[in-house]
């Protein structure tokens, strides 16, 4: 039996009881079970994509537009007292069948309802075909200029923007990940650029939410990483009086973005998106986008079409200028124990250096930002020059008469001394002399450049030049070190040379590792020899927090193709360990090795260092394998050196997220 709230009046058809609407033209929707809503009780429903508030009030019910005219407060959270539905935000009332306001002549939309035999149902008029909205356009442009990945979080202030995103999803044209914290989806961002040269987008609402992404969006910017960013704003009505969650986005974005514009009424929004992405791609840089509430979902221009890259950008392979590379290759024909250094700048152009050494017959070294770009089993690989680095690089720099140095920068982390005659070669020419003069600058895209250096080197000096049987020499002495660091054991943990030995051997020659700060990382510069594998790591920010998150964006761009693997300490995981239930959601196939030593090592170090006693760097741990368990993943926990190389192996195997957890010696590193 059905009980509708329609009157019959004679001669047929029905007539509205109050402001409830005809059902002509409607859809009828369940959206409760019969006794589900006591009698006097309201509660929140949906019905296709409308909000109500369903009421039951004197044996009747009601179903009303669930935002209150004020503010959008929601009635379905309010009360009925005596016969009105109140707003829970501001005490308004209604009638909870009509959405009357008694006294005054506004109200709110009313729906009719039907019981039926098997539960509550509503009548919603059929949906109008689908607006093509602003954001639908600046999404598919997006789409067009390369995004395939969006992180973040959907929130009340990018609602229109994230709808947009939702239907390209849906239609299989980009994803979107939902993390637990921005931040992390900045991270996320800046991995995926790092690793790929592309961009990502990350997405959050206004106030904290943007504020949150600063943090992963300047690890990008000092890293030369392009990244989208897209933040929601208030509406530009209260925007300025300080509204709830009102920030000036745009001078808070304006000191780590490139390109840092507002979304207006008027904009031409798909020249925005394009101009964002283009600035982001070229500058290697952050672009970011802020989207006021409201403006999200103006209705697109109907001549207005999304816009791609094609005949946007030119050929990135700029040449040095004849005369610089005449005297750089003077200086280079005449040398008789050249050193060539690879930095994070060469990260794309490491098959050309490399043709070049190999032609000069001369030592490769690398900045620790550059550790991967030559394989450590290479003939002419020398390890990692400065803190992080090995006696072997040392050495060579410091014997050599010429330093050509592609792609870095010289920060005070990777120790190139200045008194050595210099060749510094970069494609961007702020980084030329940054920190001190250089002998020989040459402004040019490193691959270009080393094409031309190569053509035009002396190949009979080549000879003349440090064999690669003293590389070799060189290697050897040290490996002879860490094997003797390897049988240290002091009773509180397992040493940092024996971890990464067995990493090692045990990682997939071609993985992606993105390791996190501190004495794990220094350890890791150290002691492991990369084959092809793929490093990503916070070079000049160092910030503590990145390598998980880093991880999922490496996952997002190439972990259909690669193993995927992160390395932190108990400090760095802990800033974003709930991701690894994202990673858990979204099946992500990411190892994690965890070392733990309870404390804040590098710092404990630090503080000794400057003389001052340890002072706050011990850590109270959950036990993360546990933790790793609990989320749905694989966690494994090793207190002994021999339990490593399975556990390790156990992770490697397993389809989706582990954690390996090491109880690591914070002294031995």
């Amino acid at each position: 039996m059905h009980h509708s709230r329609w009157i019959a009046y004679p001669g047929g058809g029905h007539r509205r009881r109050g402001n409830v609407k005809r059902t002509d033209h409607c859809q009828w929707h369940k959206v409760a079970e019969l006794h589900e809503l006591p009698e006097g009780r309201v509660k929140t429903v949906i019905a296709g994509t409308r909000w109500l508030a369903l009421t039951h009030h004197q044996g009747e019910y009601g179903a009303l537009d669930n935002h209150c005219p004020h503010q959008g407060g929601p009635l379905g959270e309010g009360s009925i007292e005596k016969g009105l539905l109140r707003c829970p935000w501001h005490g308004w009332d209604y009638c909870p069948l009509t959405g009357k306001a008694p006294g005054y002549d506004d109200g709110v939309e009313a729906f009719a309802t039907e019981v039926r035999a098997d539960g509550i149902y509503v009548a919603i008029p059929r949906q109008a075909p689908a607006v093509t909205t602003i954001s639908d356009l600046m999404v598919d442009t997006m789409i067009r200029w390369g995004i395939t990945h969006v992180f973040g979080i959907v929130g009340h202030s990018n609602l229109g923007l994230a709808e947009a995103m939702r239907k390209a999803e849906s239609g299989g044209r980009l994803k979107f990940i939902g993390v637990r914290h921005e931040g992390a989806a900045a991270f996320a961002c800046s991995g995926y650029a790092k690793l790929t040269g592309k961009p990502a987008a990350c997405l959050a609402i206004a106030g904290p939410g943007a504020t949150n992404l600063l943090t992963g969006l300047w690890d990008a910017k000092v890293d030369r990483a392009p990244v989208l960013a897209l933040t929601g704003q208030v509406n530009t009505q209260v925007l300025g009086p300080g509204a709830f969650q009102e920030v000036d986005l745009h001078s808070a974005f304006a000191p780590v973005s490139q390109f840092n514009k507002t979304v207006l009424h008027d904009s031409n929004h798909v020249e925005l998106m394009s101009l964002a992405l283009k600035t982001a791609i070229v500058k290697r840089d952050v672009a970011n986008l802020i989207f006021p509430d409201e403006v999200q979902v103006l209705k697109a221009d109907r001549k207005a079409r999304a816009s791609d890259a094609r005949g946007r950008m030119g050929d990135m392979e700029i040449s040095p200028s004849p005369t610089s590379v005449k005297t750089a290759m003077a200086a280079i024909n005449r040398a008789q124990r050249p050193v060539v250094v690879m930095g994070y700048g060469a990260r794309h152009s490491r098959e050309p250096v490399i043709a070049f050494a190999e032609k000069l017959n001369a030592p490769v070294i690398t900045t620790f930002k550059g550790k991967g770009l030559i394989s450590d089993g290479h003939p002419l690989a020398a390890g990692v020059l400065g803190r992080s680095g090995t006696p072997v690089a040392s050495w060579f720099m410091n014997e050599s008469d010429l330093l050509i140095v592609f792609g870095s920068s010289f920060s005070n982390h990777t120790g190139i001394t200045p008194k050595k005659k210099i060749i510094q070669v970069d494609f961007d020419q702020m980084q030329l002399g940054k920190f001190h003069s250089v002998d020989i600058p040459v402004w040019g895209e490193i691959g270009a450049t080393t094409r031309l250096f190569a053509a035009l080197l002396d190949e009979a000096n080549a000879t003349l030049r440090a064999s690669r049987e003293e590389v070799a020499a060189r290697k050897a002495i040290w490996a002879a070190e860490k094997t003797s660091r390897r049988q240290d054991d002091l009773g509180h943990g397992v040493n940092s040379a024996a971890i990464f030995q067995i990493l090692q051997d045990e990682l997939p020659h071609d993985c992606v590792i993105a390791v996190d700060v501190g004495n794990n990382t220094y350890s890791f510069g150290r002691y492991f020899e990369t084959k092809a594998q793929s490093i990503l790591m916070s070079g000049y920010l160092g910030s503590i927090g990145f390598a998980f998150p880093a991880a999922m964006g490496a996952w997002c761009a190439e972990g259909d193709k690669r193993k995927i693997v992160s390395v932190s300490g108990d400090g760095g995981f802990g800033q974003y360990l709930a991701e690894f239930t994202t990673a858990v959601k979204y099946g992500m196939d990411i190892t994690h090795i965890l070392l733990n030593n309870d404390e804040l090592g590098k710092i404990t170090k630090e503080q000794q260092a400057s003389a001052y006693p340890a002072w706050q760097t011990s850590l109270h741990n959950p036990n993360f394998a546990d933790f790793a368990n609990n989320c749905g993943g694989l966690g494994l926990r090793v207190t002994r050196k021999e339990e490593l190389k399975q556990a390790v192996s156990d992770a490697l195997r397993h389809d989706g997220p582990a954690l390996v957890e090491i109880l690591a010696d914070a002294t031995l590193i």
